[in-house]
């Protein structure tokens, strides 16, 4: 039974996913405003947590921010917001969410984002060292580094760089990334690109020179830019 956590101010929302969830056997705890929500996530195990961007108290980017960099919380987030530009939902995966939902949603599909993001959770088993140039990533402690610096990627920031750093030299396609990193539950069109932002912002933006390159109509490689 997976027990989910909904920090939601719309009452209506909250409703509808307790009548859907529910007789599924889903447990379900909420919070109306950000600070009983983080109060809620830090004090208790959860599968999922839904969040919503827009609440008071404390909006939810900030309260996803506070989970993963002061609280250490590993917990999926899956945000839920009005908002549908790149920018907010860069902002969100910034902040450390996984995965992004426009409202007004399909419960089916929340379901089915839901189960993936456990899925995913759940079978990231992580084994060894990988390195390319200056750029290592342990897949046991999950940690990236460059140059010395530690990077910080969410769960599905790390999943997109382990892929790309595992096939290294070889060129990735955007299917194949796909495909690795949601399976068969891939999201909207542009949450590749979306994640890949956000990815570049921590391996790329502070250095030099770049090691994430862009394949026009293939897909995505990592390269050591002192041997390329």
């Amino acid at each position: 039974m997976y027990k989910i956590l909904i920090i939601e101010d719309n009452p209506d929302i909250v409703a509808n996913i307790y009548a859907f969830f529910e007789p599924k056997g889903f447990d379900l705890d909420n919070a109306h405003n950000g600070i009983s929500g983080l109060t809620l996530a830090s004090n208790n195990r959860y599968d999922v947590i839904l969040l919503d961007v827009m609440l008071p108290g404390m909006d939810g980017t900030k309260l996803c921010k506070m989970l993963r960099e002061e609280l250490h919380n590993k917990t999926p987030v899956l945000m839920l917001t009005a908002r549908d530009t790149i920018l907010d939902k860069v902002a969100g995966f910034d902040s450390g969410a996984d995965d992004y939902l426009v409202k007004p949603f399909s419960l089916v599909e929340l379901e089915s984002r839901i189960k993936a993001l456990i899925r995913r959770y759940q079978d990231d088993h992580f084994q060894h060292d990988i390195t390319v140039g200056k750029l290592s990533l342990n897949t046991d402690k999950h940690t990236v580094t460059r140059e010395g610096k530690s990077l910080k990627l969410t769960p599905t920031g790390f999943k997109i760089l382990n892929t790309l750093i595992s096939a290294a030299p070889r060129v990735v396609s955007k299917n194949e990334l796909e495909e690795k990193v949601w399976g068969e539950d891939i999201p909207s069109s542009d949450a590749l690109r979306t994640h890949m932002h956000s990815v570049r912002a921590q391996v790329d933006k502070p250095f030099i020179e770049p090691m994430i390159m862009t394949i026009a109509g293939v897909g995505y490689q990592i390269i050591d830019p002192d041997n390329a």
